[in-house]
């Protein structure tokens, strides 16, 4: 049996002959980050500033898209999460990150952003009531799903083809020529910071360009359940009400020879995951980012008086309205609340997952209690802690996403250092990353670094002012 640092040696399973039957991890990673960056941050940048912040979303995007990799590399090769492989390092850095992970998303402003859009869809009610009601109806549909990736695989699916009908519907009604003009500049513009808008608030808009935070380590989680490389050997979490336990009774890590069939099965399996994220996370991610911000710029850019918080979205709803039709503004609205209804549970979903990987493998492998089981444990934790602040009173969409982004950016540059360390020292040579995967983790671990240090000194100048 395996030790904290000893893994079983098992060959790599082959990939399946039709490798597309399996895409999924990098439309779930996208469709959880088509949210509050999506629809809330980026569209009011350019409801404020106009396009010249996009190059940060491409910039943002891009970089996520290498950290994603490297989080799938080593999950491929071992059947073990990134996290886990961080206590290779020192056993308690996966706690860590979870507890980072845990804060960060205790705050509901995903629920609280859906709630909002629902209120203005039908013209009013308490937004924090219909976000307790909402964060009820995910517990449940996480708690009651037989095989939960498979239930959060199918919402996203369903939310992304949503959002693609509104951005078709966009391109063919609402964006105007000042927008397709001003977009090649937008994009194409790098080092054009809107400083009046603040590095915190620019700081959510890089990290929530795409995933973000804790969300992308949570693609080695999705990649295993999905049966990706070495997760194959790993069981899947399921439903202690509706599904079939089939947890190991020790949490087990693998390893394969760099022999020639172990490294031909490894180079079919890199090449897809790294087409497959490419192509969903990456394009996915950038093309949506760019529409809804330049549907918002053409909807609003240089109208006086709009509002500097979340309420923007229903002036750009309401102007919708009026420069298509009434039945445009309120599908904005609707697509808009189901994305980030959407967005809520996965990020109520990776959190738990995130953490109960850690403390079944590290903390509790001798136990009967399985990994499926303290997960649901966790969903329902993080239930209960955000009903209780929406009703409390104290919750505000736009500080809430500012905040989870900004521990998220300070996250990612702790586990850039961190995803170097683990696919150099703890994975055979033939497959370890070097080159320019390498130095773009070190480039991430810089941005994420200075980004974070620049909103940590901008709050505390507020405070210092404040006093």
């Amino acid at each position: 049996m395996p030790t904290h640092e000893s893994r079983t040696v098992r060959d790599l399973p082959a990939p399946p002959a039709n490798l597309w039957r399996i895409v999924g991890p990098g439309i779930v990673g996208a469709g959880v980050g088509l949210s509050s960056g999506e629809f809330v941050l980026w569209p009011f940048i350019a409801s404020q500033v106009g396009l010249i912040f996009l190059w940060g979303a491409v910039v943002g995007v891009g970089t996520q898209l290498f950290l994603n990799m490297e989080i799938e590399r080593y999950t491929l090769a071992t059947g073990e999460t990134a996290m886990t492989g961080f206590n290779r390092i020192w056993k308690h850095w996966g706690l860590l990150l979870a507890i980072m992970v845990y804060f960060a998303n205790l705050w509901p402003g995903w629920a609280l952003s859906s709630a909002t859009l629902v209120t203005y869809l039908f013209g009013g009610g308490s937004p924090a009531l219909i976000a307790v009601i909402g964060l009820v109806v995910i517990g449940a549909a996480l708690t009651l799903a037989p095989v939960v990736y498979i239930a959060l695989e199918r919402i996203i699916f369903v939310k992304v083809a949503a959002v693609g009908v509104l951005v078709v519907l966009a391109i063919a009604f609402a964006i105007t020529k000042d927008s397709w003009a001003a977009l090649p500049a937008g994009v194409a513009g790098f080092g054009k910071f809107p400083a009046e808008l603040g590095f915190a608030l620019l700081l959510s808009a890089v990290a929530f360009a795409g995933a973000g935070g804790g969300q992308n380590l949570c693609q080695s989680n999705w990649i295993r359940d999905k049966g990706f490389g070495m997760g194959k050997y790993v069981p899947r979490i399921v439903s202690p009400v509706t599904g079939t336990e089939e947890a190991a009774p020790v949490p087990v890590s693998y390893i394969f020879e760099p022999d020639e069939a172990n490294m031909a099965r490894w180079r079919r399996w890199w090449r897809f995951a790294n087409v497959e994220q490419a192509l969903t996370f990456f394009l996915m991610t950038v093309v949506t980012i760019v529409f809804t911000s330049m549907l918002a710029h053409s909807a609003l850019f240089g109208q006086p008086g709009l509002p500097n918080n979340v309420a923007f979205l229903q002036s750009e709803g309401q102007r919708l309205k009026s420069i298509v039709a009434p039945w445009f503004g309120v599908l904005f609205w609707a697509i808009g609340a189901f994305s980030l209804f959407g967005a809520a549970m996965g990020v109520i979903d990776y959190t738990s997952r995130l953490t109960a990987d850690i403390v079944k493998s590290t903390y509790l492998p001798a136990s009967q209690i399985s990994e499926s089981r303290i997960y649901f444990i966790l969903v329902w934790g993080l239930v209960a802690i955000g009903c209780g602040i929406l009703i409390s009173g104290r919750a505000q969409p736009m500080v809430l996403l500012i905040i989870s982004a900004s521990v998220g950016g300070t996250m990612m540059c702790l586990y850039s250092v961190l995803l170097i360390v683990i696919n150099r020292r703890h994975l055979p040579a033939a497959i370890r990353v070097r080159s320019y995967r390498l130095w773009v983790l070190v480039w991430a671990t810089l941005m994420f670094g200075t980004l974070g240090a620049l909103t940590i000194w901008q709050q505390l100048s507020t405070l210092t002012r404040a006093g």
